[in-house]
């Protein structure tokens, strides 16, 4: 073994536990390749580099596992991989972006021009801005901005550059020269976004403008009361300062680079590779909150339950989006299955923000998720009770708790939710759709029901529970041979829903198509559906659906009036 080979070898190593150490698994590549799949990354860290003991100057089992740790937001472990890499002359974009941040990490920012100058580059706007925040950190604040300026003109990258620009005038309490970049936003295409008009509001109101940026706050997220808003809200109204907290060091203003290229991706990158540019701006400024909360969500997609949970919490209660945090961990603990602890997680966040209306929501979802609907319209109720009159999310809470209250068997209550959300949200198509098929169970307002799935179905013509809605309320008018039309694109759009194919085979059994309506029914069956709808198919396999109709003391199927 080469010198250089047992030097990436015990690079390797030192990423091990003892016990692993010298005990390379055959099935490790394989584990690796099926953990990586699954977005299991803990598992795939840990087994492509225990297949790294066997043949450690692979390139593909390198990348794989440093790209692994980096997912984890491991970045120590990634270290030495992306070291190794570099020295051999592989290139990879993520190592050189570890290795950037790990020198921005360590304040040295003669490294981090190193990196760059020979050619460990990352890309056109996180080498420019690195570069830019690179003179910033090392005190070369006429060089930064030169930098910035330069960057500007290259195409599309201008409006990001301001900003970072603006970070950074702000970073050393030019707070008039970061006004006037916002101030020029509508010429120079810039848009605000959460984070950056929240950053705009701190300037202003490092300017003694607190009257302008209350103006800010309010036009450009209207009623939202969530507490970070709710704290900025309240110091300004009480002519207090803002503190500036979003650029505290040049490594705060590369974070904010990593966490910009992370929100870009979200329109049209891949979840995991998004993660990896999130991972890196909390790596730079664990404070990040935005790119923490980003991270988690991401996670939360890729099905990554436990590792959100556990981004969720990083977190501090002292952070104004510490309930966020806390709302999304709950929300990480029902989807993992673990209802019972989401729900003690809300009922503990309700103690420390009674007034809060979506965590009384959030926690009405818990319970409706868990069966215990009473429960569940208790939360929406008091989430009601607190949402501003004008707030978007009204609707929602009615349409949720309009579930609630029809699964509880209180239709009257039901019907005034679902009323009240469409009065707020004309047209939703959700609500259209819930209120149109819970008439047409109980066999009333049929015209008006048809009419609501039809508008609903316009709005959504591939959804597939809308689309069997439609069949089921023309079947229940008799129109048997045009419901069987639409049932059958549910069916195609919705495979595998027991109720869509049940429908769908009633409505074969009313045109006649008896083996058809038959396997149909069995095919519901094979999708586990409700004890009680399973209880209703078996009967029909075995007598037919006239027969079911009849012991049920129900009329007996009639073809409407020309209805082929």
């Amino acid at each position: 073994m080469s010198f250089r080979t047992r030097f990436i070898a015990c690079a390797i190593c030192a990423l091990l536990p003892l016990s692993a150490v010298g005990e390379p698994k055959a099935g490790a590549y394989l584990a690796a390749r099926q953990a990586a799949f699954a977005n299991d990354f803990g598992t795939s860290a840990r087994y492509f580099t225990q297949a790294l003991i066997g043949d450690p100057t692979n390139p593909y089992l390198l990348e794989n596992a440093m790209v692994s740790y980096v997912t984890l937001g491991d970045f120590e472990s990634a270290k030495p991989i992306a070291t190794v890499m570099a020295q051999s002359g592989f290139k990879s974009q993520m190592a050189h972006i570890v290795l950037s941040v790990d020198a921005a990490v360590q304040d040295d920012w003669d490294r981090v021009f190193s990196q760059l100058e020979s050619g460990q580059g990352i890309g056109p706007l996180v080498d420019g801005l690195t570069q830019s925040w690179g003179f910033v950190g090392k005190g070369q604040m006429a060089a930064a901005l030169e930098s910035f300026d330069a960057l500007t003109e290259t195409a599309g990258l201008g409006a990001y550059t301001l900003y970072n620009k603006a970070l950074a005038l702000s970073y050393v309490g030019d707070f008039e020269g970061a006004d006037a970049i916002f101030a020029g936003a509508p010429q120079n295409g810039m848009r605000y976004n959460r984070r950056s008009a929240i950053v705009h509001a701190q300037i202003l109101s490092q300017l003694d403008r607190n009257a302008d940026a209350l103006a800010l706050i309010d036009g450009v997220f209207g009623p939202q009361t969530d507490p970070t808003l709710v704290q900025m809200r309240t110091v300004l109204a009480t002519d207090a300062v803002l503190p500036f907290t979003y650029v505290r060091n040049a490594q705060d203003g590369l974070s904010e680079v990593y966490l910009i290229v992370a929100q870009a991706l979200l329109r049209d990158g891949n979840d995991d590779y998004t993660l990896r540019y999130a991972r890196a701006a909390v790596a730079l400024n664990a404070a990040n909150t935005d790119a923490a909360l980003l991270a988690a969500d991401l996670l939360e997609n890729l099905g990554q339950y436990d590792l959100a949970t556990t981004t969720y919490s990083t977190v501090a209660p002292s952070d104004p989006a510490h309930q966020s945090a806390e709302i999304g961990r709950s929300e990480a603990l029902r989807k993992a299955g673990r209802t019972e602890a989401a729900i003690e997680a809300l009922q503990a966040l309700a103690r420390a923000y009674p007034d809060m209306p979506r965590v009384h929501a959030t926690a009405g979802d818990a319970h409706r998720e868990n069966g215990d609907f009473e429960a569940a319209k208790i939360s929406y109720t008091k989430a009601l009770a607190l949402y501003d009159d004008a707030d978007p999310l009204r609707w929602f809470i009615h349409y949720t708790r309009g579930i609630a209250n029809h699964t509880l068997d209180d239709w009257p209550a039901a019907e005034a939710d679902f009323r009240a959300a469409l009065a707020l949200r004309p047209g939703q198509p959700q609500v259209l759709n819930y209120l149109g098929y819970s008439m047409v169970e109980r066999d009333i307002n049929m015209e008006e029901a048809l009419d609501m799935i039809e508008r609903a179905m316009a709005a959504e013509p591939q959804n597939g529970a809308i689309v069997d809605s439609l069949g089921w309320v023309l079947f229940q008018r008799g129109e048997f041979a045009t419901a069987v039309g639409h049932l059958e694109n549910a069916a195609a759009l919705m495979p595998i829903d027991p109720i869509i194919n049940d429908h769908l085979g009633d409505a074969y059994w009313a045109v006649g198509r008896v083996i058809e309506a038959e396997f149909q029914w069995n095919r519901a069956l094979s999708f586990d559906p409700l004890e009680a709808d399973a209880t209703r198919i078996r009967s029909k396999l075995e007598i037919g659906l006239d027969a079911v109709l009849v012991e049920e003391g129900a009329a007996p199927l009639e073809v409407a009036s020309g209805d082929d």
